[in-house]
């Protein structure tokens, strides 16, 4: 990859890639919390979906599953890039400065966000088999879980980013 850096500066390579690891969790945070609000809200039949929530949890959850599944991986992919740089450059200077919760948040939010990408399988199966009853309950509360991790990942990477600074 050094060859890259001929043509691109090192810091604006990896504010690319942070740019695209966010942009990519908002696609996804946005995808998720459509379909969960699709599976715990949904328009009931003969409601009419007039106003902008009847709208937006009107949604078909199951047209979300592939691109949540491939968002999620990518995004994972790209925050996993981007945590060779945060090990060195962001997590050492927070432990000095002695901000352990906020380290401790961060730590959460890498566990929370693996055990997310092992569900991903169940969670594609099940919105794959969405017409059958019997998944009804676990399809709905697993994406429940997945869209809070979303938005805990979410929040959690703007509080760190906060608390160091992207280029600090």
């Amino acid at each position: 990859m050094d060859f890259l850096f001929d043509y691109i500066h090192v810091n604006t390579f990896w504010t690319i890639v942070l740019i695209v690891h966010g942009l990519m969790a908002v696609a996804l945070l946005g995808a998720l919390t459509h379909q969960a609000m699709a599976v715990l809200w949904p328009v009931r039949t003969g409601e009419r979906a007039d106003g902008f929530v009847a709208r937006f949890r009107a949604v078909s959850g199951q047209r979300y599953a592939v691109a949540v599944c491939v968002l999620w991986v990518a995004t994972f992919f790209f925050g996993a890039w981007l945590y060779t740089k945060y090990r060195i450059y962001v997590r050492i200077p927070i432990e000095q400065d002695g901000f352990f919760k906020t380290q401790g948040v961060f730590e959460l939010k890498e566990h929370l966000v693996s055990f997310g990408l092992g569900a991903l399988p169940a969670y594609w199966y099940l919105w794959t088999h969405a017409a059958d009853e019997a998944y009804r309950s676990t399809r709905k509360w697993l994406t429940a879980w997945l869209a809070a991790v979303c938005w805990y990942a979410f929040l959690v990477g703007h509080i760190v980013n906060n608390v160091r600074g992207f280029g600090s």
